[in-house]
């Protein structure tokens, strides 16, 4: 039974594939209605083409990262499971570091979609010669063909700085994939000819001008056509980079903030996800550790920055909340409460790079098609346990 189901997902995996290889082998893209195009990393199209087409400055090479355990953990407690996010848990001890670059590109143009459930917002860079160029979360899926079969109804621009990556509402994303990457660029002086999306949070403006960029200075796009760019500047870098964190971290320093003795914990009692269903019987416990308990959505982003400058233990379910830990001062600590059967090493990784002491409680979920929609459920006797290692 399993070799004829091991036999029936594998002719599956190779037909759902034809398409792509039959057009690396010469099918034009326009016969499969453009669902599928040939591709090329962003490296490769710049090594390939004149100098006058595409060139890429490197700022700081590819690199390896030596991190720290878990302090409740060995390396083989590690989840080695990382297929969602490129990387696993056990990889972030060693974890490879992508580079940070400015590439400058000629002709080209973006297509999108967005997912109407969590409105996460996908760009795919098309080259002028219809192939995708990818990138660090930029790259052609099936659902940008709607765009490419739009005929002339495009925006346009001469000149442009892209900084965006995929789901830029999205706060997580936000505060670790692009704010960093906006502080790179005014570093540089290279914010002249910035685009931003027409479709912004409250958060992203308020981030924004409080490292002193005014949206209202910057042009704009909306997704719902493709953008086309003559003279494209494209900023990539590790979303986990400790010295881009470290710049925003410093550059949102409160004067008024006072010294990091708080204890923190982020409630997700009103999420739609990964709520703490036994929360009633942990607080009692939190609060008699010195806790203090918080709902992020109740305080507005610079109130979130000085409560989080002024904390030194932070316990969180696994959530977009923990992101706020990137403007904790260095030494404190993270207690993440997480589903391990959804090992998502991104706030490991993000600790590691903000010099935090890093926490992980395994959490019982209960069952939801979608993991990030999973309640959890926490072991009081792991969690004091956790509360009182912690000086």
């Amino acid at each position: 039974m399993d070799l004829v189901r091991n036999a029936y997902y594998s002719a599956l995996w190779h037909l759902k594939r034809m398409p792509e290889r039959a057009i690396r082998h010469g099918l034009a893209p326009a016969t499969v209605g453009w669902r599928w195009r040939k591709r090329e990393s962003l490296f490769d199209y710049v090594a390939r083409v004149p100098d006058a087409k595409a060139s890429l400055r490197t700022y700081r090479s590819a690199q390896r990262l030596n991190c720290p355990l878990p302090r409740n953990m060995t390396a083989g407690e590690l989840a080695t499971r990382g297929e969602l996010w490129g990387y696993a848990m056990s990889d972030v001890p060693a974890r490879k570091m992508s580079a940070t670059y400015i590439a400058t590109l000629r002709d080209c143009r973006f297509l999108f979609f967005d997912t109407p459930s969590k409105r996460d917002f996908f760009p795919a860079l098309i080259g002028p010669d219809g192939q995708s160029i990818e990138a660090k979360e930029i790259s052609h899926r099936a659902p940008h063909a709607r765009q490419a079969r739009a005929g002339n109804d495009v925006q346009y621009l001469a000149k442009g700085t892209w900084f965006l990556e995929r789901a830029c509402h999205n706060h997580s994303h936000w505060l670790t994939a692009h704010l960093p990457k906006l502080l790179f660029l005014k570093q540089h002086d290279s914010l002249s000819d910035l685009i931003l999306p027409e479709r912004r949070t409250p958060v992203m403006d308020r981030s924004m001008r409080m490292l002193g960029i005014e949206p209202r200075d910057y042009a704009t796009f909306h997704s719902d056509r493709p953008l086309v760019i003559d003279e494209l500047k494209l900023v990539g870098a590790d979303r986990f980079d400790p010295e881009l964190l470290s710049a925003l971290r410093n550059s949102f320093a409160r004067p008024d903030a006072l010294p990091p003795t708080r204890k923190v914990m982020i409630s997700r009692d009103e999420s739609r996800g990964r709520r703490l269903l036994n929360e009633r019987e942990l607080r009692p416990v939190v609060e008699h550790a010195g806790f203090e308990i918080v709902r992020m959505e109740d305080l507005d982003f610079g109130d979130q920055v000085r409560l989080m400058q002024e904390t030194r233990v932070l316990l969180a379910p696994h959530g977009a909340g923990l992101t706020n830990m990137i403007f904790c001062p260095t030494g404190g600590h993270i207690v993440e409460l997480a589903d391990p059967g959804f090992p998502n090493p991104n706030f490991y990784a993000l600790s590691c790079s903000m010099n935090l002491h890093y926490w992980l409680i395994q959490a019982e979920a209960t069952k939801a098609a979608n993991p990030l929609d999973r309640d959890l459920r926490v072991e009081l006797a792991r969690l004091k346990e956790v509360l009182e290692r912690i000086e």
